[in-house]
C-alpha cells in the first residue's frame, strides 16, 4: 500500500511550483482516473458547475504518484480557503491513513509570517487539526501536521519571491530586462489609478517581473505553465537556500526518502 500525503496550497502558481520541489524524489502526474488509487478518488469533484456557479472551473487536485507515495496536491483558490479545503477534503477521506497533510501559504500582505501562522493554525485546530507551534515544524501522528509560509516562514513575502531567486540563476539576462520593463511601465503617465491598482498591492511589482519572464518563456500562458515546463525549479536552482527549505519541508512531512 502507497504511503498517501495530502497538500492544500493557495493557487494554480503554488500546486506547480510544490510539483517542481517533489520531482526529484520521482513523482509524475496520474492523468487518468482509472490509474488513480481508489482511496483517493473522493477527493475528485462531481458535481458541475461547482457552487452553481457557470464561470468556475472544475478544481480537481493535482496528483503525483512515485514508487511509494501518492500525493493529493489542492488548490485552495485563496488565501481565505485555506482551513475550509482542508476540513471539506478531509471529510471525505480518513485523516489517519495519510502520512501527511501539509500547508504552503503566503503572508503576501505586509503581514509577518508569525502571524499568518497563527490565523491558520487556529483555524484548523477549530476543525480538530492541531498544527505545530512554529511555522515549517512538523507535528508528528497519524497524520502528520505542518504548514509552511513562503517564503521563509519569517518575513512578509510570496512564492514569487523565491520564483525571483530562481531567476537570478536560471535566467539573469531575461530577470534584468524584465524588471527594467516593468519599472518603466509603472511610470507611465498614460496609466489610470485602476491600471495600476493591482501593481500597487504589496506583491504586484514582484508577481509583474515573474509574469514579464513567463510571457517571454511561454508566450500567452498562465505563469503556471512556465513553472511547470521551464528552467525555473530544476537542476541548481533546487539549492537554492530558501527553495531548498521548502523542499526539505515536505520531504520531511510526507517521509519521502
Amino acid at each position: 500500500m502507497p504511503k498517501y500525503g495530502f497538500l492544500v496550497v493557495e493557487g494554480p502558481h503554488d500546486v506547480e511550483f510544490t510539483y517542481r520541489l517533489l520531482s526529484p524524489f520521482g513523482f509524475q502526474r496520474i492523468q487518468f482516473e482509472a490509474d488513480l488509487d481508489n482511496f483517493l478518488k473522493p477527493l475528485i469533484p462531481r458535481s458541475y458547475p461547482p457552487d452553481g456557479d457557470l464561470q468556475k472551473r472544475m478544481n480537481t487536485p493535482l496528483f503525483l504518484r512515485n514508487l511509494t507515495h501518492i500525493v493529493a496536491v489542492r488548490s485552495a483558490i485563496g488565501d481565505s480557503r485555506l482551513v475550509d479545503t482542508v476540513e471539506e477534503n478531509m471529510s471525505k477521506c480518513d485523516a489517519a491513513a495519510f502520512a501527511g497533510i501539509g500547508l504552503l501559504l503566503d503572508s503576501d500582505k505586509l503581514v509577518p509570517a508569525a502571524e499568518r501562522y497563527a490565523t491558520v493554525k487556529a483555524g484548523l485546530a477549530a476543525k480538530g487539526f492541531a498544527l505545530p507551534d512554529q511555522p515549517g515544524a512538523i507535528a508528528p501522528g497519524a497524520p502528520r501536521l505542518g504548514a509552511y509560509v513562503l517564503p521563509d516562514n519569517q518575513i512578509p513575502g510570496t512564492l514569487e519571491d523565491l520564483l525571483i531567486e530562481s531567476a537570478q540563476a536560471a535566467y539573469p539576462d531575461l530577470l534584468h530586462h524584465a524588471t527594467t520593463y516593468v519599472d518603466a511601465s509603472s511610470e507611465d503617465d498614460t496609466l489610470e489609478a485602476d491600471d495600476l491598482a493591482d501593481f500597487r498591492k504589496p506583491a504586484g511589482r514582484i508577481k509583474a517581473i515573474v509574469g514579464a519572464i513567463a510571457s517571454v518563456l511561454r508566450p500567452g500562458k498562465a505563469v503556471q505553465v512556465s513553472i511547470q515546463d521551464n528552467r525555473w525549479l530544476r537542476g541548481g536552482t533546487l539549492a537554492i537556500p530558501r527553495i531548498k527549505a521548502v523542499q526539505d519541508f515536505l520531504a520531511a512531512l510526507l517521509e519521502l526518502a
